[in-house]
């Protein structure tokens, strides 16, 4: 059979090549790759700018001058206006009752929650029922805890001092008294945010592995030592970003004060201020008193109190969590 000698190439003409530049398609898709998620977080990050950044810079801006709502003139004052806080007394007695309600709500209402965590992981009967159940005080609104409460907690006809008197203890001045009236706002807090507390706890601890625990039943570890050494350090970074919620939370409280006083549209937190919080404080400043400079002044003062106890609690619940990590 004849064979067909191969052509030859013509002297001078180049073989063509296959290109090595990318086509269209391939630049849009190493495109969306690279900045597509950068567009998908984009939203976020524009309305923290609107309504988190530019209002914080502003309010700064405000609380350097003399700003009143009743007046047009506008006057640097510097910091005037912060040292004009530390000499007030109700600025420090709002401070200290923002503290004792904190106190009174954040470290219950986390201890709770955990308990009640645990028992909605275990096998009790209409899990899903309970679930539902605690987070059901969340989606009431605050205006509608505090009339609740308010009953409960009345110094005269209340359900709490019917039972006190029924057990042959005095009625409480829950209203009048600074203790009684931080215990009563606390309570409206807890009720409220324990249940929501309780199901980011749950949510991590069934992410948990449970070849941890099935290997600690194996070594012979009982209910308590299983939550000890396994469910605790596992629930380190959940722990940590509650105790920060919290922390923000219980230190801004604001709506369970408010309704809880007997006087309708009141801000002094009772007749002698004795549950006023910071955030009353700041309110009546800013816009009872028409002072804007000193009430930014208050607000940038509880901004910054804030950041302050979140990294102490973020680096306090860390420590806490690594020593117990080096002593297993």
């Amino acid at each position: 059979m004849p064979t067909v000698a191969a052509p030859e190439h013509t002297a001078g003409v180049a073989t063509p090549q296959p290109s090595d530049r990318p086509g269209w398609r391939q630049r849009l898709s190493r495109a969306d790759v690279t900045y597509s998620p950068y567009l998908y977080i984009a939203p976020f990050f524009v309305l923290f700018l609107v309504v988190g950044l530019i209002p914080l810079g502003y309010t700064a801006w405000v609380s350097l001058h003399d700003w009143r709502l009743d007046s047009t003139e506008r006057s640097f004052v510097g910091l005037a206006n912060f040292a004009d806080l530390l000499d007030d007394e109700y600025f420090w007695n709002a401070l200290g009752n923002t503290f004792s309600i904190f106190v009174l709500s954040s470290g219950p209402q986390i201890v709770i929650a955990l308990g009640l965590a645990v028992l909605l992981d275990s096998g009790i009967r209409a899990r899903s029922f309970w679930r539902l159940a605690v987070i059901l005080p969340y989606v009431v609104t605050p205006v509608a805890v505090g009339i609740i409460f308010g009953n409960l907690f009345g110094d005269r006809f209340g359900l709490i001092n019917t039972v006190l008197e029924g057990i042959g203890s005095g009625p409480v001045q829950w209203h009048a008294d600074t203790l009684p009236s931080h215990l009563a706002i606390a309570s409206m807090v807890n009720w409220r945010w324990t249940g929501y507390n309780a199901l980011i706890f749950l949510a991590a601890m069934q992410a948990i592995p449970r070849e941890l625990y099935e290997a600690a039943v194996v070594d012979g570890a009982n209910a308590w030592r299983r939550f000890i050494s396994v469910t605790i350090p596992m629930l380190r970074p959940t722990v940590i970003f509650v105790v920060v919620t919290s922390t923000i939370g219980g230190l801004q409280i604001f709506a369970e004060p408010l309704m809880f006083d007997s006087q309708p549209g009141a801000v002094t937190g009772g007749s002698d201020r004795q549950f006023q919080t910071m955030t009353l404080y700041l309110y009546e400043r800013a816009f009872r008193n028409l002072d804007l400079g000193a009430g930014s002044a208050v607000a940038w003062s509880l901004f910054l109190i804030i950041v302050v106890f979140a990294l102490l609690n973020y680096l306090l619940t860390r420590r806490i969590a690594s020593a117990g990590e080096a002593r297993q």
